[in-house]
């Protein structure tokens, strides 16, 4: 590895521990994230998980390192419990070919990761373009002797493959054998087919009504859910790449599954590090859309949902998920995202002081200071913690802390000569790289929020200067009227904030 990268360690899902991170290739990084699959509306979890693989992106290309990042688009294979495809599924409801669904939902997707500020990947294959390559694989497998032919369909040997490969099988998700056995999702499926209800399909055999359907060795049919992953990640990154991501929910059987089929087709691990990013809950339940407990990004941005208050800015939700470590799951209250808003203005607000403040060279002695030292120790710990993990919520607060020096140099009780020019400017440089660069915020405008912010923020500006020129009537008559409306002003030593009064 290039000496001019700093050196990170990575919780590995597959070892359950921290290791030093060593790419393949040094100076390189070769990473493969698992995309949406495209039948309905993105979800607020994949979200989450796509806002920090993207930092950890972001990180990775800020410390030097060229990376290759592919996440797929899933349009075809991901099956429900009932044999159905998901695609299918979704053409029959919006009454759409299935083609037309993946493009409605895949240029939402896309819309919502560019509000969300994520740099759009390297590489961003889709399932149904690599179906050549899948077939491939299948025959690979068949090969290697892991996988059999039933009534025109591949199934994977799940228990050969766990005999000849005991080590390997497991190993992931943690679980023993037997457990991933008798908790295999696809036992609902085509069980007269196979010869283990743990098997799962590689290849399907299309029925008669089936929409998407391709020409095959064994029949007319289309690849199983797991295979795309492991066809496509294969033929960008090759048989052996350096980081696979994805959400905490795709370790079994998703990810198992990958495993099991890359090592069967060529006999290698797909990946040396397993990322995977935990779940959000809403109120301190698990999301539910048949127990109601749920919230969608459009309901946190306009605010209607009886979960919150008001609508949320799209950076401040980004900034609200980043408090959080990655692994960490994530509760989602009205309380933590108003908590949030205010900690995403005041980490903007010191920023917009840093890039004002200036340190004369006459003001200092050019020797370094307690303060220039204890500033610079605390850009350290910025580092230190997404050298940890990619620790987001570590960074924050180092960059809180930066915050209080910031104030008091601006305030005046920090003297000039206490900081010196350089520190100012490294810090200057370091705020920007952290919130910019590695983050991912930007600053919004009022038409960032939204009418009902841009309006609001008018109403408050006049009641200020009604309150500023001692009118009080005025001030209250606009205070009273918001009332009715359902919108408590408060007003605070920060300032004046509102919020939706629920009844």
């Amino acid at each position: 590895m290039s000496t001019d990268i700093r050196p990170i360690r990575i919780y590995n899902t597959l070892s359950g521990k921290k290791e030093p991170f060593t790419p393949i290739t040094p100076g390189r990084v070769g990473m493969y994230v698992c995309g949406p699959t495209v039948y309905s509306d993105v979800h607020l979890g994949n979200c989450r998980t796509f806002v920090h693989f993207d930092t950890i992106y972001r990180y990775l290309l800020h410390i030097g390192y060229r990376v290759r990042y592919v996440r797929n688009i899933t349009d075809v294979g991901h099956l429900l419990d009932d044999g159905e495809d998901r695609m299918s599924k979704g053409a029959r409801l919006d009454q759409l070919e299935p083609m037309e669904v993946a493009q409605k939902y895949t240029v939402g997707f896309h819309d919502m990761m560019r509000i969300f500020n994520t740099l759009p990947p390297s590489i961003e294959p889709r399932a149904t373009g690599h179906i050549p390559e899948q077939i491939e694989m299948v025959e690979s497998i068949l090969q290697r002797g892991y996988g059999y032919e039933s009534n025109g369909s591949i199934y994977f040997d799940v228990l050969r493959f766990a005999k000849d490969n005991p080590a390997i099988y497991g190993k992931l998700s943690g679980r023993v054998v037997d457990e991933l056995i008798s908790e295999s999702r696809d036992n609902l499926k085509n069980q007269g087919e196979k010869n283990h209800p743990s098997d799962f399909a590689i290849w399907i055999k299309a029925s008669e009504e089936h929409i998407m359907r391709w020409n095959s060795p064994w029949s007319v049919g289309f690849p199983g859910w797991h295979l795309e992953c492991s066809a496509m990640s294969t033929k960008y990154l090759g048989p052996t790449f350096d980081i696979h991501g994805g959400g905490n929910d795709l370790k079994f059987p998703h990810h198992e599954n990958e495993v099991a089929q890359n090592v069967g087709a060529c006999g290698c691990a797909p990946a040396n590090y397993w990322l995977h990013a935990n779940m959000l809950l809403l109120n301190g339940r698990k999301m539910s859309k048949s127990e109601g407990n749920t919230i969608t990004p459009q309901q946190l941005f306009t605010g209607d949902s009886p979960f919150v208050s008001k609508g949320y800015s799209p950076m401040m939700l980004r900034f609200f998920m980043l408090q959080s470590h990655y692994r960490s799951t994530l509760d989602i209250t009205d309380d933590a995202l108003l908590a949030a808003e205010k900690g995403f203005r005041r980490l903007m607000e010191v920023h917009a002081i840093l890039q004002k403040l200036s340190i004369p060279a006459s003001a200092t002695d050019g020797s370094e200071t307690d303060t220039d030292r204890a500033i610079l120790a605390l850009v350290e710990e910025a580092y230190q913690g997404m050298d940890d993990d990619f620790n987001t919520a570590v960074a924050i607060a180092a960059l809180n802390e930066i915050g209080s020096y910031v104030n008091k140099l601006a305030n005046k009780q920090i003297e000039s000569s206490e900081v010196s020019p350089w520190v100012l400017e490294r810090l200057k440089t370091v705020f920007n790289a952290f919130i910019f660069d590695i983050f991912g915020l930007r600053e919004e405008s009022a038409a960032d929020n939204g009418p009902i912010e841009q309006l609001m923020s008018l109403i408050l500006d006049i009641r200020a200067n009604a309150r500023q020129q001692k009118d009080w009537g005025t001030s209250d008559k606009i205070r009273d009227a918001l009332t009715e409306a359902g919108i408590q002003v408060k007003d605070g030593k920060e300032g004046v904030s509102w919020t939706h009064s629920r009844g």
